[in-house]
Parts: structure tokens; sequence; C-alpha cells
């Protein structure tokens, strides 16, 4: 979407052929350059952000929405340290690579928008979302934190609040039944769960503001959604 909007855009992910896929999709092919990174390896955030600077010639926005969300009772044994620090590495230490690899370019520009994806569960917890909660919690936090140590700096920080969506986030749940339970529930009820076009809407429109204006937090949830 921002793409078609004539923004020029570096898309990261751990699979190429994906990465290579979007960038054949877009309308604007000539304005898309793609990066093999996983967020919980700084070297490869730098690298990603280091293409778009040398491509593009600056960096505007950087938008960490890489996230994974194992879901598990605390007193099952499946869901333990190996799990939780696999969520924390990459939904909170994955944003802090990316906001690192960001600033001193931004910096240099004194602008930049930097824009990290929370959860509706980084609002209110439930049952089995014990460490997905807190690496949500976690994200408002840290976005809070950069908020007020660069709102001097010319640099804005936004968060984007996703309720359930049609994404392969689910594929990450781990727990059959929890699984399973998720995705009937969403299937029986298209209206139970956001597309992700709805949340590019919000994105883009956190973009579009002028510098003067920060979008601290937009929540966007399926309208049937009870939390």
């Amino acid at each position: 979407m921002l793409n078609e909007h004539g923004a020029k855009v570096v898309i990261a992910g751990r699979r190429e052929a994906r990465l290579q896929e979007i960038s054949k999709e877009v309308k604007f092919p000539e304005n898309i350059a793609y990066s093999v990174a996983d967020v919980t390896v700084p070297e490869q955030v730098q690298a990603t952000i280091d293409l778009a600077i040398e491509k593009w010639g600056r960096l505007d926005v950087t938008f960490n929405n890489s996230g994974i969300m194992p879901l598990g009772m605390l007193a099952d044994p499946s869901y333990n340290i190996d799990v939780w620090k696999k969520t924390f590495d990459t939904n909170v230490i994955g944003v802090l690579n990316g906001i690192k690899a960001s600033l001193p370019q931004m910096h240099k520009q004194k602008s930049g928008l930097i824009i990290s994806t929370s959860s509706v569960v980084g609002h209110v917890v439930m049952p089995a979302g014990a460490a997905y909660s807190g690496s949500k919690f976690a994200v408002r936090a840290i976005m809070e934190v950069l908020r007020q140590e660069e709102r001097e700096n010319g640099i804005r920080s936004s968060i984007i609040t996703p309720g359930a969506t049609r994404t392969e986030l689910t594929n990450s749940i781990g727990n059959e039944a929890i699984q399973k339970a998720i995705t009937e529930s969403s299937n029986d009820d298209l209206d139970y769960a956001v597309r992700p076009e709805d949340l590019a809407n919000a994105v883009l429109y956190m973009v579009d503001q002028p510098d003067h204006v920060s979008v601290s937090e937009l929540i966007v949830r399926p309208r049937k959604q009870e939390i």
C-alpha cells in the first residue's frame, strides 16, 4: 500500500522467496527492494537499514512489524523457557534492534518516524498469553520511552495495535488445541478478524501526518471482538 502511494520501500523478512514474490506484486516494482533478515540478529537488521539509506538516500520511516505468538498455560510443560525466550527475542529485542539501527540516520536528518506493532493483549491479558502479552506490554513501554527521549530531535514514534487479524501469526501459536479454537472461531465468522489491508490503512494514516503531529497509538479491532 505504501508503494502504491509513492513510497520507496525496503521490505525484510526471513523468507527470500516470499520477499521476491511481494516485490513482483507491487504497483511500482522499481521502488521496492528487499533484505533477507531475522529481526533477532542485530547485524541483519542494520544491513536492512543500511540498504534503505544506500538505495534511497534517507530513512523516513522504520516499521517494526515482526512478531510471533506462542500460547500456552504456565503449568504446561511444553510452554517453557525456550518458548518464552524465542517470543521475547523476536517481539521485544527485535523492536529494540530496529530502533537502534534507525536512530543514527534519523538523528542526522533530524527527522523520522518509527512504528512498532503491539497488540490488544498489550493492554489486556488472557489465559495462555503470559509471554505474548508480556512482550506486547513491553513494546508499548519501549515506544513511550522512545517518544520521550527523541521528541526534541524531530523523531516521532507510533504504535499500531491490532486485535484479531487474518495473517500467518496464528501459525506460530504452537498449541494445537488453542490454534484450532482460534482458527475455527475466525473462520466461522469472517467479521471476527480485520484484514491486513485494514492495518495497512492505519499505518498509511500514521505515515501521512505532518512532522509536527505524532500519532502515539492506533488500536484497530474487528467490530465483534470482545476484548
